[in-house]
Formats: C-alpha cells, sequence, structure tokens
C-alpha cells in the first residue's frame, strides 16, 4: 500500500504533492518522491525515508510546474532505497510512472523489454508498467496506456506523465484505491481523499477498469475498450482526520476492513495461472533442499507467534515435517538445539523485533538455514534471513495487529501448500481443492464483516466483564490465543485463552455464574470433544458465546449465542474466525471508552528487549 498524487492545473504541482503525500504518509513511509515538468524537462527527485527527507533535499530548489505526480513508498518488491523509490521513468525520461499494488508478471515482462534493449535501473515491479509504454508508443497516448494495460497482470492504481503530452495525466486503477479531485483550473488525483480534502470536496471515484484522462479543465473516464464512461461527482462530508482513516473512527477498524484486499494481495501473486499450484519464485526450492531438513523451528512475539502455532499445524499436516513454535524472547536462553539439518522461520510484522532478530541472529549463529516471513521489505529480519516471504498487507498502524496476522497465516498455508507439492505429499486434485479454498477467502472474509449488530450487542453486554475465557481444540485453540490477546490489549479486559481440554485440569475452578465463555468450534475431528467442555462451563452457569460455521446447527444447542462464519476448508476456518474476535475486542474497547489505536503501555514494533 502506498500514497499516490497527481497534479494538473495552473498552480505549482510542488505545492500540492509535498502537502498531498504529507497527508498520505500513513500509507507508505520507506521513501518518497515527485516528478514535475517544468515546460522543458521532467524533474524527478527522489529520497529514502520519510518524508522530511524528501522536503529537506529540495528545499533550496523545489520543482516549478503545473504538471506533476509523487509517491510515499510501501516496498514490495526492491529494498527501500533510492533507486526504488517512485517516480519510475523509462529510458529517455520522457515518460515516468508511479504505482500503488503489486504487478505479477512483472518478471516475464521485465525479460521480455530487456531482449529489446530496455535498461532497468531498480529492483521494482513498477519500472516494467513505464518501460512498456515507452516500447508500445506510437503517440497516441491514450490508446498506449491501453496497450500496457492489456499486457500487465496484478492489482494496481498507475499514474502515467508524458513529456510528449504536457497538458495531461493518464490513470488507471484495478482493487487498488484512486481518486481524482474536481477544481477549478486544476485537477487532482489521490490514492485516498486525505491528500485533497483542503483543495476540494468534490471528487470522482475511479472504478476497476477505467482509465481517466486527467486535465487542467477536463477529465474523461474511459473504458479498456475506449469507449466513454460517466463522470459521478461525489461531495465529500468528512474532516481531515477522519479521511485519513477512510471514514472510520480508528484505524483498528478500517484495517480490520482491509483485510479481504490484504489477503487477496498476498495470495494472488502466488497461484499459478491454472490455479493448480503454488509459486514460490522467492524460495525455488526443490525435493533435494528440502529433504535436507529434519525439523523446522517457528519463532515470534505476539500475534506474530499465534500465526506460528496455526502455521505448525499447517506444515506438520500437509508436509509431514516436524516443527517447534518457540516464543522469541525466551529462544536464545534455553540453548536450542539446532544444525544445518534444520529450518528457522522468524515471523515478524515490522522486521524490525528485536527478540525476533535476536532469535534469528542465534539460529544463523548454530548453522540453521533461515526464512523471514515479513510484513515490512527491506527491514531487519528481511535483510539477515536467507530467504524472505513477503506478506504484503501494506502498513498497519494501529498497535493492535490484526491484518498482518490473516496475511500471515495465508503466506503460511501457502507456504506449506508449496512445501508438500514440492515432496509429493499431497495429490494434485487435493491441491486444487486447497487453492479454491484459498482464492474464495477474500470475498468470504468480507462476508464476516456484513452485520457486526450481534456482535456490538455482545460487547457492549458483557464488555464490563473483568474477566473473559476463550476456549478451542486443535486450530481452535490458536485462534482463541488470539482472540484473548485481542481483547486484553485494547480492552484491559483480563481474557485468557486454554486448550479446552485442559479446564478440568485447573481453570475450571475459575468458571462462576455469568462469566463469558467464548467457545470456538470448528474442528470436526475434536468437535463432540469441544460439545463436552461447553457442557462444563454451562454447568457452572456461565455464558457461552460459540464461534461456529455457517453449516453447523448443532451448536446452538448447547450456548447462548453463535456467531457463524461462511463454509470453507477447514485448514483455513483460523482466518476467518478471526475476525468476529477482531470485531469483539474492538468493539468492548469502544464500550469501555479505551483508546483503540493506542492502547496504554504497549508500542507497535517492539525494538527493545
Amino acid at each position: 500500500m502506498c500514497g499516490i498524487v497527481g497534479y494538473v492545473g495552473e498552480g505549482q504541482a510542488a505545492s500540492f504533492l509535498l502537502d498531498g503525500l504529507t497527508r498520505l504518509e500513513y500509507r507508505g513511509y520507506d521513501s518518497a518522491g515527485i516528478a514535475i515538468y517544468d515546460g522543458q524537462k521532467i524533474q524527478v527527485e527522489k529520497s529514502v525515508g520519510r518524508l522530511d527527507s524528501l522536503k529537506e533535499k529540495i528545499k533550496d530548489a523545489v520543482p516549478l510546474g503545473g504538471l506533476g505526480i509523487g509517491h510515499t513508498r510501501w516496498a514490495t518488491h526492491g529494498r527501500p532505497v533510492e533507486m526504488n523509490a517512485h517516480p519510475h521513468t523509462d529510458c529517455t525520461g520522457e515518460f515516468v510512472v508511479v504505482h500503488n499494488g503489486i504487478i505479477e508478471n512483472y518478471l516475464t515482462l521485465k525479460e521480455e523489454l530487456i531482449q529489446q534493449g530496455h535498461t532497468f535501473k531498480s529492483d521494482t515491479d513498477t519500472e516494467v508498467a513505464v518501460h512498456l509504454l515507452e516500447e508500445v508508443y506510437d503517440g497516441d497516448f491514450e490508446k498506449s496506456v491501453r496497450e500496457v494495460l492489456h499486457r500487465i497482470e496484478g492489482s494496481y492504481s498507475l499514474v502515467f506523465m508524458s513529456k510528449k503530452h504536457p497538458d495531461r495525466l493518464i490513470c488507471t486503477k484495478q482493487d487498488n484505491p484512486l481518486i481524482i479531485g474536481l477544481g477549478e483550473c486544476e485537477n487532482f488525483i489521490a490514492s485516498d481523499i486525505p491528500a485533497i480534502i483542503d483543495r476540494t470536496r468534490r471528487a470522482y471515484i475511479v472504478k476497476d477498469g477505467e482509465i481517466v484522462v486527467v486535465k487542467k479543465d477536463a477529465v474523461k473516464i474511459l473504458h479498456h475498450d475506449g469507449t466513454l464512461g460517466k463522470l459521478e461527482v461525489f461531495h465529500i462530508t468528512w474532516n481531515a482526520e477522519a479521511a485519513e482513516k477512510g471514514g472510520y473512527e480508528h484505524f483498528m477498524l478500517k484495517e480490520i476492513h482491509e483485510q479481504p484486499k490484504a489477503v487477496r494481495n498476498t495470495i494472488s501473486p502466488r497461484i499459478a495461472k491454472d490455479g493448480c499450484s503454488i509459486v514460490m519464485d522467492e524460495l525455488q526450492w526443490d525435493a533435494e533442499y528440502l529433504s535436507s531438513f529434519h525439523k523446522i523451528f517457528m519463532i515470534a512475539c505476539g500475534t506474530a507467534y499465534h500465526a506460528a502455532l496455526v502455521g505448525k499445524y499447517y506444515i506438520e499436516k500437509l508436509v509431514r515435517l516436524p516443527v517447534e513454535v518457540d516464543i522469541a524472547s525466551e529462544f536464545r536462553y534455553r540453548s536450542p538445539i539446532l544444525d544445518e539439518q534444520t529450518l528457522a522461520i522468524v515471523v515478524s510484522q515490522s522486521g524490525e523485533t528485536s527478540d525476533t532478530l535476536a532469535a534469528l541472529r542465534e539460529a544463523k549463529k548454530l548453522g540453521a538455514k533461515t526464512l523471514a516471513i515479513t510484513n515490512v521489505v527491506g527491514s531487519s529480519v528481511a535483510r539477515e534471513a536467507e530467504q524472505v516471504l513477503y506478506t504484503w498487507a501494506g502498513p498497519e498502524i494501529a498497535v493492535a495487529s490484526t491484518k498482518a496476522y490473516t496475511t500471515q497465516l495465508a503466506t503460511m498455508f501457502m507456504l506449506a501448500v508449496y512445501m508438500a507439492g514440492i515432496k509429493k505429499n499431497i495429490s494434485s486434485p487435493r491441491m486444487q481443492v486447497l487453492i479454491q479454498a484459498l482464492q474464495r477467502l477474500p470475498e468470504q472474509l468480507g462476508k464476516t464483516m456484513e452485520d457486526v449488530e450481534q456482535i456490538k450487542t455482545f460487547a457492549k453486554q458483557y464488555g464490563f466483564r473483568e474477566d473473559v475465557f476463550f476456549i478451542g481444540r486443535s486450530l481452535d485453540y490458536s485462534v482463541a490465543l488470539e482472540g484473548a490477546l485481542k481483547l486484553k490489549e485494547i480492552s484491559y479486559i483480563h481474557a485468557e485463552a486454554y486448550a479446552a481440554g485442559e479446564l478440568k485440569h485447573g481453570p475450571l475452578a475459575l468458571v462462576v455464574e455469568g462469566l463469558p465463555v467464548i467457545v470456538l468450534a470448528t474442528q470436526k475431528k475434536v468437535y463432540e470433544k469441544t460439545i463436552s467442555n461447553i457442557k462444563e462451563i454451562k454447568a457452572r452457569d456461565a455464558v457461552v458465546i460459540g464461534i461456529a460455521v455457517e453449516d453447523d446447527h448443532e451448536l446452538e444447542k448447547y450456548v447462548d449465542h453463535v456467531i457463524k462464519v461462511p463454509v470453507t476448508e477447514e485448514l483455513l476456518n483460523p482466518l476467518l474466525t478471526v475476525v468476529p474476535l477482531q470485531l469483539l475486542a474492538y468493539y468492548a474497547a469502544i464500550a469501555r471508552g479505551c483508546d483503540v489505536d493506542k492502547p496504554r503501555n504497549l508500542a507497535k514494533s517492539v525494538t527493545v528487549e
């Protein structure tokens, strides 16, 4: 997820670009850049780091001109260094592009363009778009952009600028947000409303597949086939702060609702075109490499640790390799047994978690092969691990992690299927069924958020209890741990998760009348056992809220309330069942008057031990 801005008008583009990027910096902040046509050439300025670095760099020589584009980056391809910062230019410097999203077939296109004589300056997927435009350009800017879009695959927002056409910008989108701000003798492009809210309250929300030609006094909507579309004006009523959060009250709620898109971004580039296999170009493992491992360690903290518990289940179930999951802060101090036949997988949203980084270094010192699963390109764990898989969740602002967790689960599931395919532990029909279920997940995630009134009611009804239990078995227990963490960290309710079968070994002594107990019951193999545990709880007059799949018509006989999620492959249930738990934590925190995005005593990235 990156911030995009564009300007065409009678004013100075730089003023809007820098102001707009400042308001979009929450969308990405590892580098920034602008490109402005000064009447003779396109001047491109870039800088690594926060936007202030770019402002400082150009403060004595701000580019002048009324046509420009800008970008603040959240890296997906290529480290956060200046050569990878946007905007990107073609070989001649006459075409420029900024991009948000992922071009899935960029490697194939890049190889073709290099053979045709193009020279690339970055490691990004974005740069292929501008070289492709240079290659197909025939004097007709609009037609050439359409040709580019016919060739690229993926999800994107793109804004093109050309020295040959200094009166316009051309933009388009697919599965990534883009808006046009409508002004007087000037028009604006942005990836989100905060960028334009101080300049205009009139906007057009670009639809998937549309191509928009933006001039200072006209905006033309085109379909891919060149036919005209209709300009429908949207009037913005939000204030600047609300706009930054996309109209949501808090970043956490916004990020919960971003999960369908985040998971789609994570899985789409890694599913083969025929839908029959998982492709991980980052790894390119073979059977000989996998057979060298006798054991896998997964190492993480907090929410990432809970994701690793699910990942352990995936790998052991599908790959049949033993997996041990360690809390990173404990790993170094127990003299772990690792060697060259061990694969150490470290998981961290930020890639800067101090304990996880220290555990990675210890694993390397002991001779293990290392793989990082992280959200941040160029982060410390990404640099220091031998191999890396990015989750591509986009920036996560709220301290309580949501979309990072679900994208970590999706990545681990794909890793397990990928490994199982290499080891031939899974038949082709079964793999295809799993991949089809994976592809349905984004839509199903959206359905889990369609009706939250029941969850709001539970939050108000039980949110003032000081104790809540979460229980589950198998994969459900791993999700229960994450649900309890979410509730305690933002609502300050004492929430504990237990393996349901352990209740009678001590925790049952704490179950009293009226105690809210949230029970996850989605695993068929242990379903009857879970029902028995529910009966134990109900015998003590606790209040039980069950989490079940839509085709379960039994659970409601034994519990007080049921929240249901769409039916999917049982292995993938954690990605769906965690959503109502996230929402329950959020609305409980609201009911208690807590600061949702900034819970007390906690920080987003834990960079101290």
